[in-house]
C-alpha cells in the first residue's frame, strides 16, 4: 500500500512539474521584443533539457508561438525550440551539459541560425539583423538565469533567477492595460521597489535597469524611459533600506518622477502612473512574500555581554541531535550479500580446470544453476554444505565433488563471518544514534535548569582572511569546502574539508562534515574532542553511505596567540613569517576509514603577527609535489591573503590542470596588534 501512495505521489509530481513548465512556456511566449520574437520563452524552453520536462516545455512553446505569434514568427520559433531539445537530447549525460555556458550557448547558436536564414532572405537583411542578433543575446541570458531554477536542487535557486523568471512572465501580461496603466509593468515596478528597500541602492539600481531594459524592448518605444525611470527610482529607494516603507516610496515616486519629466511620449504618462500605483501594492505586500526565507535576526546584546553557559549547552545538544540526524541520511548501500557469491567463487577455485566445465556451466547451465539453488537453503541452515544437499544428477557427474564441497564450506564459513560482521556493525550504528540522541536530550534538559553565568572578556589579535576555491575540471560544483568563524570565546577556526570523489555528491559530503564540526566548535566542545566525535560518527554513517572526508582544522586563541592544528588524511599546511616557510603534515586516515579511537595528527604552535598560514587541499598540491608552493610561499612580499589565495589557485591550476577539486584558505596576522572586545 505504501510503494502504491509513493508511486502515486511521484507521478502527481512529475505531472504538475511537466504542466509548470508547459503553462510557463506558452505565457513567456506572450512577451515579445522589437521584431516580433520571443526569447525568453525560447531560454526557458533551454534551461529545462531533455527528457519529459523538456518536452512538455517545448509543447508548451509550440503552443504559445501559434497562439501569440505570427505565422512566419512562429514557425522560427517552434524551429529553435525542436533544435534546442534535440542538442539537449543528444549531449544528455555527458559532463559538458554540466558546465553553466553550454545550454546557453547552444540555445543561442541555434537561434542564430534559424534567424539568421530569415534575415539573409529578407528584403532589408540590415533592418532585420539587429532584431536577430538581440534575439540571440536575450535567448542565451534567458537560458543561462532559468538554469538555476529548473536543474539545480532547493540551494541552487537563487533568488536573481526567481525575479528574472519573475519578470518575464509579468512582461508577458504587459498589453494588459485598463486605463493605459499597464497591470505587468506596475508589478514589475512593486518588485524593483522592493528588492530596492529590502536590498539596499545598489541592489535597486541594479535590478531597476535590467528591469527597466527588458520592460523597453517589450514596449518597442525609441527611448529607455522605463530603464531610466526604474534604475534611478531603485536607487533612491534603496537609500531607506530597512526603514520606513512609506519614506522610501515617496523617494521611489519623487526620483521615477525626475527621470521621466524630460520624457514626453505616452510611455512617459504610463511609466509614472505605474510607478505611482506601485507604492500601494509595496505597502500592501508581506516582507516574507517576497523575501524568500526568514533571516533570523541577530539578538543586539551590550558590548560585555556574551553567551551563557546555557546558551553553549544548548547549541552542544544542537550539534549532537544535528549528527543524529546526518546518520540518517543519504543513499544506503544494500548491506545484503547474495548467497549466490558462495558457489561463484567456490566454482572459481575448483571447476575452472575442470575437464566437465564447459558441460556443467554452458551447456547444462541451467541444471547447475538449479541444483546450487536448491542446496542453498540446507548449507545455510546448517552452516556446512554435504554431498546430499544436491540432487543425484549433479552429484554423480561432478568428478572433483569433495573438492568442490571443501571449496563451498571455506567460502560459506567466510560469508555467514562477513554477514555477522555487518550486523554487528549495524547493531552499533544503531546504537551510537541513540547514544547522540540521548546526550543531545540529556543536554537540552541541564541547559533549561542553568541560570545564565557571562563569560569573561578579553583583549584579542587582528586577523585578515583570504580564500579561494575551483572545482575540477568538467565540474560544476566544487567537492572542497570551506569555512572560517569566531566562536564567542575568541577562538578563531579554518576549516577545509575534501569529499571523497568531486562533484556534487562530494560537496554535500564535505559541507555536511564542516556544517556539524562547527556547531560542536561554536558550542564550546573541545576541538579534538570533537574530531573524535566526527570521525567515530563519520566511520559509522560510512557503513551506509560508503563516503568520508578529510579534515583540516586550525584554531588560533586570539587573546594568547596560541594556535593549533588537526588534521584527518589532509594536506600539508604552511606556515610563513617573513622568508621562512614551516610544513606541516600528517599521517591519520580521512574521518570516517577508522573507527575510535583514531584520534587526529594535532600539532601546536603560536602564531606571531606578520604570520601567514596556508590551508590547501590535495587538489591544489601534495606532500609529494609542493616545492613550487614552498617557493612561492618564501618570496611572497606582499601582505593581503586574499591576493595570496587567488595567486596559490592559479599556480595550482598551471601546476596540476584542475585534475582535482582546490581549494585554498589563508589567514594573516597583521602587525597592527590588538583589539579590545
Amino acid at each position: 500500500m505504501h510503494g502504491q501512495i509513493t508511486l502515486d505521489n511521484a507521478r502527481t509530481v512529475r505531472f504538475l512539474n511537466g504542466g509548470v513548465r508547459f503553462f510557463l512556456a506558452a505565457a513567456l511566449t506572450a512577451a515579445q521584443i522589437t521584431g516580433g520574437s520571443a526569447p525568453f520563452a525560447l531560454g526557458f524552453t533551454a534551461a529545462c533539457g531533455a527528457g519529459i520536462d523538456g518536452m512538455c516545455a517545448l509543447a508548451g512553446a509550440a503552443v504559445g508561438a501559434l497562439v501569440f505569434l505570427e505565422f512566419s514568427a512562429g514557425l522560427a520559433h517552434i524551429a529553435v525550440a525542436i533544435l534546442v531539445y534535440t542538442a539537449a537530447a543528444a549531449f544528455r549525460g555527458m559532463k559538458l551539459t554540466d558546465r553553466p555556458l553550454f545550454t546557453p550557448l547552444v540555445a543561442s547558436g541555434m537561434t542564430l541560425a534559424v534567424e539568421g536564414i530569415y534575415v539573409a532572405q529578407s528584403l532589408s537583411p540590415l533592418a532585420r539583423l539587429t532584431p536577430c542578433l538581440l534575439t540571440t543575446v536575450l535567448v542565451g541570458v534567458s537560458a543561462r538565469c532559468c538554469a538555476p531554477l529548473l536543474r539545480g536542487g532547493e540551494e541552487a535557486k537563487k533568488p536573481e533567477s526567481l525575479e528574472f523568471l519573475a519578470v518575464t512572465l509579468l512582461l508577458a501580461f504587459s498589453d494588459v492595460a485598463p486605463g493605459g496603466i499597464s497591470l505587468g509593468r506596475t508589478v514589475i515596478a512593486c518588485l524593483v521597489l522592493f528588492t530596492a528597500w529590502q536590498k539596499g541602492a545598489s541592489a535597486g539600481a541594479v535590478t531597476g535597469v535590467w528591469a527597466g531594459l527588458l520592460a523597453d524592448l517589450c514596449a518597442g518605444g525609441n527611448a529607455p524611459v522605463f530603464t531610466a525611470a526604474y534604475g534611478f527610482a531603485g536607487m533612491a529607494a534603496g537609500l531607506r533600506t530597512g526603514r520606513s516603507r512609506i519614506s522610501a516610496g515617496a523617494l521611489w515616486l519623487l526620483a521615477a518622477l525626475t527621470a521621466l519629466a524630460p520624457v514626453t511620449q505616452a510611455q512617459g504618462i504610463s511609466a509614472i502612473g505605474e510607478a505611482a500605483l506601485a507604492i500601494p501594492l509595496f505597502l500592501l505586500v508581506p516582507p516574507k512574500l517576497l523575501g524568500g526565507k526568514r533571516v533570523k535576526q541577530a539578538v543586539h546584546q551590550e558590548p560585555g555581554a556574551l553567551p551563557t553557559l546555557r546558551e553553549r549547552l544548548e547549541r552542544a545538544a544542537s550539534a549532537f541531535r544535528d549528527l543524529y540526524d546526518s546518520m540518517g541520511r543519504g543513499p544506503v548501500q544494500s548491506a545484503e550479500e547474495n548467497p549466490a557469491i558462495v558457489f561463484d567463487r567456490a566454482a572459481e577455485r575448483v571447476c575452472r580446470g575442470c575437464a566437465l566445465c564447459d558441460l556443467c556451466w554452458k551447456k547444462e547451465y541451467g541444471a547447475t544453476y538449479n541444483a546450487l539453488n536448491d542446496a542453498t537453503p540446507y548449507l545455510l541452515e546448517r552452516g556446512r554444505t554435504l554431498a546430499k544437499d544436491f540432487p543425484n544428477h549433479f552429484s554423480s557427474r561432478c568428478i572433483h565433488l569433495p573438492e568442490f564441497l571443501g571449496a563451498i564450506n571455506v567460502e560459506l564459513s567466510a560469508y555467514l563471518l562477513r554477514k555477522q560482521y555487518r550486523r554487528r556493525m549495524e547493531e552499533t550504528r544503531q546504537d551510537a544514534k541513540g547514544q547522540y540522541a540521548r546526550l543531545s536530550d540529556l543536554l537540552a534538559a541541564t541547559a533549561a535548569n542553568l541560570e545564565a553565568v557571562p563569560t569573561a572578556v578579553g583583549v584579542r589579535c587582528r586577523y585578515q582572511l583570504g580564500a579561494a576555491i575551483k572545482p575540477k575540471q568538467g565540474e560544476v560544483s566544487c567537492g572542497d569546502t570551506l569555512a572560517s568563524f569566531e566562536t564567542d570565546d575568541g577562538l578563531l577556526c579554518l576549516l577545509l574539508s575534501d569529499g571523497m570523489g568531486s562533484g556534487e555528491s562530494a560537496r554535500r559530503e564535505s559541507a555536511l562534515t564542516c556544517r556539524l564540526l562547527r556547531q560542536f566548535l561554536e558550542a564550546g566542545v573541545e576541538a579534538e574532542a570533537a574530531l573524535n566525535t566526527m570521525n567515530a560518527a563519520m566511520a559509522l554513517r560510512g557503513q551506509e553511505t560508503g563516503s568520508f572526508s578529510t579534515i583540516d582544522l586550525l584554531t588560533l586563541h586570539l587573546e594568547s596567540g596560541e594556535a593549533a592544528i588537526y588534521k584527518y588524511g589532509a594536506a600539508p599546511t604552511y606556515i610563513k613569517r617573513f622568508g621562512r616557510v614551516r610544513r606541516i603534515t600528517g599521517a591519520a586516515l580521512p574521518a570516517g576509514l577508522k573507527l575510535s579511537p583514531a584520534g587526529p595528527d594535532v600539532t601546536r604552535l603560536r602564531l606571531e603577527p606578520e604570520s601567514f598560514a596556508v590551508l590547501i587541499s590535495d587538489g591544489a598540491a601534495d606532500s609529494n609535489h609542493d616545492e613550487w608552493l614552498q617557493n612561492l610561499l618564501a618570496g611572497w612580499s606582499g601582505t593581503d591573503p586574499q591576493q595570496l589565495a587567488n595567486l596559490i589557485l592559479r599556480e595550482a591550476e598551471k601546476q596540476n590542470g584542475l585534475a582535482d577539486d582546490c581549494g585554498v584558505q589563508v589567514l594573516y596576522l597583521p602587525s597592527e596588534g590588538l583589539k579590545e572586545v
